[in-house]
């Protein structure tokens, strides 16, 4: 009885959020914005009326079916006995899919589908939904959702059954459905039409594949390259006595906050053919200036450098998680250090190896920054895609033919890494005590170790050095006078008699990056962290295609991601190139996966008891999340926030299509500095970026650690420790 009062009240309340956004609010986008709230001078205008209205007004007949749902609805739950859930999961879904039939079957000119004018005459034209189109789809969803929990699903909780469908719904909206249009893209014909024959022939075009095999020849090679170094530089820190392992994890985490294409820049300072480097053996060496930086070379060097510490992450956990009690199981049998290290600590960190290889090639592949500075003749797969966007091509076809080959490719490695590691058991760590000492190293891969890190480790110092000083000289290699413009022209400030004035370039575009990262930062540390409980915590039908569906966003490159929002979402139903929304719902879906995995590996430290106790007292799910889960998930959450924070800080690949004038970003801008070969302001901008990064990643764990101290501290008195109590 309590549990049916609980979802008659969340219908209610489903019913009430849908019929406030059908009535009360406008139906279609409004172009200075919804939150500009103009809409409400002339509220029964075409522009800004209400789906209620629109439908008696304005003759937009196909509304009807709404409200005539939501009445049904409503006299459902006004029944003596309560309301009957198929009924009500029929009207939430029959709501929620003539919402979309009417959203894709209508648009700027009317029917969007010859054959139905034929049928049912000419209408008027509809432009993208708003506001009160989106809260109506979202209150259906959830009226959807009460059906299916009063039918039983998910033990009747109905916040579980709401946060699986908008999970669900979302991915689908802002994943699948700009992706399926790639697909369909690529079938258009000249005539304007779709057919078989244009999708083959662009598919299969030799220009396209070309082009695929250069960008999976580099891929591999920076696979193989990133893994084997992160490998080195793991075992470095774990396996060896090397004492500056704090220069390491400065080192680890300096790349991941450096914008893509900064690293490319050094490069090009160094061995450009005006490049220190150049410049050294041309006078020292006779050496003289080429261009060899830029192409294959250039590129393999440069993406190493970038991806290399994030494989060193990743393994540096694989290395600390070896049992050593196995190791020194091999050695009692007599086996010398190589031959424990060859079939006992190498084959443990095979699934290790295969995840660094796949980041390192999936980065690759998705690459956009560094192959548009120093690419040179050598062409890529996502430059190509946004020199057919946006250059004197102007082909979507082609890039939708060549977003889907690097779809296939980064989709294909994620299958061929999960048939690589197999079905085999690499548990080493079961619970039980494992004191025992690492194994060290065979003296030959030792020393291996440590000729080919060392002097990578100096190569990045010295790279950072000269990216630093490049912004305090006129032309690094050309005229190395030092000078403070570069930043003056970016952030620069001048005290007028109105006050202070942000009188640099790139201010706009810096404030804007920041409020953006702000607000993507929580919802996708919310979004992922409420998944990662469903995952972790729950069991229902079809969870694996769920967990899959998650994860889908970071198989595709960001390259795709931008292409396919173009397609998706610049024209009805749902309009929002240009707009800031867009661009958080990018970062959002594009960090997504990262803040499952957090909340994953987290909860999986959190005993499930504890939940259980929650619900015998009969708290909802969503109150044992609140009050149990979300207190001891502090470290995910931290990470989660760091992480989106930053990426969507340093994202380029897919956001390069999707900046506007007044919605302008951060790399965007650096990225038109470097097409003009205006170096200085670029690096001047992109060492901004670094040391504001590192200075709120900073911030963030001092609060983190005073937390963790005060906790520390507060956990004895609320034990009751100390005071004859147990």
């Amino acid at each position: 009885m309590i549990a049916l009062s609980r979802q008659s009240h969340y219908i209610l309340l489903a019913l009430i959020a849908t019929g406030l956004g059908f009535v009360a609010l406008p139906w279609y986008g409004i172009p200075s914005g919804f939150w500009s709230f103009s809409w409400l001078s002339a509220p029964l205008e075409s522009a800004h009326a209400s789906g209620l209205m629109q439908a008696i007004l304005h003759g937009r007949f196909w509304l009807w079916p709404l409200p005539v749902l939501l009445v049904v609805s409503l006299i459902e739950i006004l029944r003596r006995d309560g309301p009957r859930a198929k009924l009500i999961a029929w009207c939430g879904g029959l709501g929620l899919g003539a919402l979309l039939l009417q959203g894709f079957a209508i648009g700027l000119k009317g029917w969007n589908f010859t054959g139905l004018e034929s049928h049912f005459g000419p209408v008027a034209p509809q432009i993208g939904m708003g506001g009160g189109a989106f809260l109506t789809g979202t209150g259906f969803l959830l009226l959807f959702s009460a059906g299916l929990a009063l039918k039983g699903f998910m033990r009747g909780d109905v916040f579980l059954v709401s946060s699986i469908a908008v999970v669900v719904a979302a991915i689908g909206l802002f994943v699948f459905f700009p992706v399926a249009l790639i697909l369909i893209e690529a079938a258009l014909s000249a005539e304007g039409g779709y057919s078989i024959a244009a999708f083959a022939e662009r598919l299969f075009s030799a220009d396209v594949w070309n082009v695929a095999w250069n960008s999976l020849n580099l891929a591999i090679a920076v696979g193989l390259a990133t893994t084997l170094l992160g490998l080195g530089f793991a075992l470095l820190h774990k396996r060896t006595d090397f004492r500056a392992k704090g220069l390491l994890r400065l080192l680890a985490i300096l790349p991941i906050i450096t914008p893509p294409f900064v690293i490319g820049l050094g490069i090009i300072l160094l061995f450009g053919r005006n490049g220190m480097a150049t410049w050294l053996m041309s006078e020292f060496l006779g050496v003289p200036p080429s261009r060899w930086i830029y192409g294959f070379f250039g590129l393999l060097l440069v993406q190493t450098l970038a991806f290399t510490p994030i494989a060193y992450l990743v393994l540096i956990g694989v290395v600390e998680g070896i049992s050593p009690s196995m190791e020194e199981a091999a050695q009692t049998l007599r086996a010398n250090r190589w031959r424990t290290f060859s079939t006992v600590t190498w084959p443990l960190m095979r699934p290790g190896l295969a995840n660094a290889f796949l980041i390192g090639f999936v980065e690759s592949l998705a690459d956009f920054g560094n192959p548009l500075v120093l690419g040179g003749n050598f062409d890529v797969l996502a430059t190509d895609i946004f020199f057919a966007i946006v250059g004197s091509q102007n082909d979507p076809g082609r890039a939708s033919a060549l977003s889907i080959v690097l779809l296939f490719l980064t989709l294909s490695a994620f299958v061929l890494q999960r048939q690589w590691i197999g079905k085999r058991i690499y548990t080493t760590i079961s619970g039980k005590g494992d004191s025992g000492v690492p194994a060290r190293l065979p003296d030959g891969l030792r020393r291996l170790i440590y000729w080919t890190t060392m002097p990578w480790l100096a190569f990045t110092i010295i790279l950072y050095g000269i990216i630093l000083i490049g912004g305090f000289v006129k032309s690094l290699g050309i005229d190395n006078t030092p000078t403070l413009q570069h930043y003056i022209t970016a952030f620069g400030i001048d005290w007028t008699e109105h006050g202070l004035m942000w009188s640099g370039r790139a201010w706009p575009s810096f404030f804007t990056t920041i409020e953006l990262a702000a607000i993507a930062a929580p919802l996708t540390a919310a979004i992922g962290l409420l998944t990662a409980y469903l995952l972790n915590r729950q069991r229902f039908i079809g969870q694996s295609a769920f967990e899959f569906i998650t994860m889908l966003s970071f198989a595709i490159p960001g390259t795709v991601i931008g292409v396919s929002y173009i397609l998706a979402f610049n024209v009805p139903p749902i309009e929002l190139t240009g707009t800031g929304l867009i661009l958080v719902i990018c970062f959002v879906f594009r960090n997504m996966p990262v803040s499952i995995r957090a909340g994953l590996a987290a909860m999986a430290q959190i005993d499930k008891s504890l939940d259980e106790c929650s619900l015998m007292l009969r708290h909802g799910s969503l109150a044992t999340i609140r009050r149990v889960v979300l207190p001891l998930l502090r470290p995910a959450i931290v990470a989660s926030l760091v992480y989106a924070f930053v990426r969507a800080i340093t994202s380029v690949s897919a956001v390069i299509f999707l900046v506007s004038a007044q919605y302008n970003l951060a790399t965007a801008y650096i990225v038109g500095r470097v097409e003009v070969s205006d170096f200085g302001v670029a690096i001047a901008y992109s060492s901004v970026l670094i040391l504001f990064m590192l200075l709120t990643i900073g911030l963030i764990q001092l609060g983190v650690g005073e937390q963790r101290r005060a906790g520390r501290r507060m956990a004895p008195a609320a034990l009751g420790i100390g005071r004859g109590t147990t």
